[in-house]
């Protein structure tokens, strides 16, 4: 195993002990409201902490991108950027849904290498690195060898913010006419170890965060699949991606509507 994936994966145990030890415990915790649909809790903020001890004890000088405390700079001349999610389903986690998990994503020179995703309550872990394959407890990872679009099992994030609706909504309406159903778990990042692992052929979203995909992206690819930003662009900058098995990725991409400003310029020619 890669030496920065070691140190990711202690961070990423010792972020689920943390998160572990409060999960029966969510109704005494302090939740504070980001925004509409978008909590956080004083388990988020001492599971990131933790997280961020871990890796500023091995690697003083990296980069470090983290959803609760934000960016902090490389000290250095490091060219090394850990992308930190200490709780990815933390509206799950303060429901007693156990669907959540610890995401951690390395990128060097600006290109993603490693990646860890924990889910603490079952103690799930998940690895990849770049050229090295994707793992799931030392179990090597491939994705659905599924080509029948009938038969697929695809998941899906529901956009928090309006302006996405009407690209996403018939998107939805493909995915539930076309496949074998559709499902909405609430953590792009097991949806995509899921991905990764075969379980499902396929998952889409819109306006998510770097940390919330950084480490799935690594597995899926590692584990034979593709990735693909909705609008042909770099899914870490916009948040939005379809992520698939080679034989239906080019299906699901097809579902994607054009943008408006597109649409409109083709009518004019």
């Amino acid at each position: 195993m890669h030496p920065l994936v070691n140190i990711a994966v202690m961070a990423a145990r010792a972020a689920g002990t943390v998160i572990h030890r409060h999960a029966d415990r969510v109704d005494q915790l302090q939740i504070e409201r980001k925004a509409r649909n978008d909590f956080v809790s004083q388990i988020d903020r001492a599971a990131e902490a933790e997280i961020i001890r871990i890796i500023r004890r091995a690697y003083p000088d990296h980069a470090i991108l983290a959803e609760e405390s934000g960016e902090q700079s490389a000290r250095g001349n490091s060219e090394v950027t850990w992308i930190i999610d200490p709780l990815d389903g933390t509206t799950n986690f303060l429901h007693r849904i156990p669907q959540f998990a610890v995401s951690i994503g390395i990128q060097v020179k600006d290109k993603l290498e490693h990646g860890v995703i924990y889910a603490p309550m079952n103690q799930d872990l998940y690895t990849a690195s770049r050229g090295r394959g994707a793992m799931l407890n030392n179990r090597r990872l491939r994705t659905s060898h599924c080509r029948d679009i009938s038969q697929a099992l695809i998941a899906t994030g529901v956009p928090l913010q309006e302006r996405f609706m009407p690209r996403y909504e018939p998107m939805l309406r493909s995915a539930v006419e076309q496949t074998a159903g559709v499902r909405r778990f609430g953590s792009a990042a097991l949806d995509l170890a899921a991905v990764a692992a075969g379980h499902y052929e396929g998952y889409w979203e819109f306006n998510l965060q770097p940390w919330d995909i950084a480490a799935g992206i690594v597995l899926v690819q590692e584990a034979g699949g593709v990735v693909r930003e909705i609008d042909g662009g770099d899914p870490l900058q916009t948040g939005s991606l379809i992520a698939g098995n080679v034989h239906l990725i080019d299906t699901l991409a097809d579902w994607v509507p054009k943008k408006r400003a597109q649409a409109t310029e083709a009518a004019d020619e």
